[in-house]
């Protein structure tokens, strides 16, 4: 699993709500906090879209990594749930942000952790496993709002990931999405550092809603 700190680690796969260390345990926390303090800086995409997941809604952080996105949300007043393989990066989030509910799983090799929950919100930066993403999309209540972003191809001419396993093919992101309005999309290059990328934001909503519906204006 490579989750938004670009961390592959291969863990047991348990359930909590908090973790609680001893001195060594919490120093190596400690030294994972420190390791990855560039990583803090919020997602611009994230960012742009973040008016749209309203304060009190309840947001799902996918492959959180050290907890950017969980802590961002968190601050806005989001019930945030932050689901991880590492052990090491969820405890570094429970320091960061303990009004977020921790959830340990390796969602690559066993069963959806959430069956049967829905979010308002779903939150996916830097992290792509195919085999799960109809549960993400399941994830979502009615009107829920997914942010995605990860790279694509394209990015092996200019550095990690490079396996083609771990990159969208063009416009896939779309169609994995089919179901969803579509709110808004992007396909290119960015820098800064260089990357390809591909991200979207799109909404679960009923054909049966009236298009006059608040629940269809998403603002710009």
């Amino acid at each position: 699993m490579r989750g938004d700190d670009g961390i592959a680690v291969r863990l047991p796969c348990v359930h909590a709500t908090r973790f609680c260390g001893d001195d060594d345990q919490s120093n190596l926390v400690l030294l994972f906090v420190s390791a990855h303090l560039d990583q803090a800086v919020i997602s611009p995409w994230v960012a742009r879209w973040a008016h749209l997941i309203k304060p009190a809604q309840a947001m799902l952080d996918v492959a959180c990594g050290a907890g950017r996105h969980t802590q961002f949300f968190a601050q806005r007043g989001c019930a945030v749930t932050a689901l991880d393989i590492s052990l090491v990066a969820l405890q570094a989030v429970a320091k960061q942000t303990p009004s977020a509910r921790i959830v340990q799983a390796d969602i690559e090799n066993a069963p959806w952790p959430l069956e049967g929950e829905t979010f308002d919100a779903v939150v996916v930066t830097n992290y792509l496993w195919r085999p799960v993403f109809p549960q993400l999309l399941a994830s979502l209540k009615e009107g829920g709002i997914l942010i995605y972003e990860t790279f694509a191809v394209g990015n092996e001419t200019v550095g990690k990931p490079s396996r083609l396993d771990f990159l969208l093919r063009s416009q896939e992101l779309l169609s994995l999405c089919k179901d969803l309005h579509i709110v808004a999309y992007e396909d290119g290059f960015l820098t800064e550092p260089s990357r390809f990328v591909q991200r979207v934001v799109a909404a679960k909503v009923a054909a049966k809603m009236s298009a006059s519906s608040d629940l269809l204006k998403f603002h710009l």
